[in-house]
């Protein structure tokens, strides 16, 4: 179930946001246009989890000797 939400904007962004949005553009409305921004920071934000999960392995001696295409192969 969708739930809206208000959101108020300095004049500059809401101008960035119409810029971005319309016929002539990629997204039609600023809703659409929002919710893939948000959808691509929670993507940004899952793939920095594992990179510092892969940090923390490295730091702790946790290492493999598969190489990332076996790793990927077993998915």
């Amino acid at each position: 179930m969708a739930s809206s939400m208000n959101l108020s904007l300095t004049d500059e962004l809401r101008a960035f946001v119409d810029s971005r949005t319309g016929d002539a553009n990629l997204y039609a409305t600023p809703s659409e246009y929002l919710r893939d921004l948000i959808r691509r920071d929670m993507q940004s934000q899952s793939t920095l989890a594992h990179v510092m999960k892969g940090l923390d392995d490295l730091a702790q001696g946790r290492l493999s000797d598969k190489s990332i295409l076996d790793i990927a192969e077993e998915d």
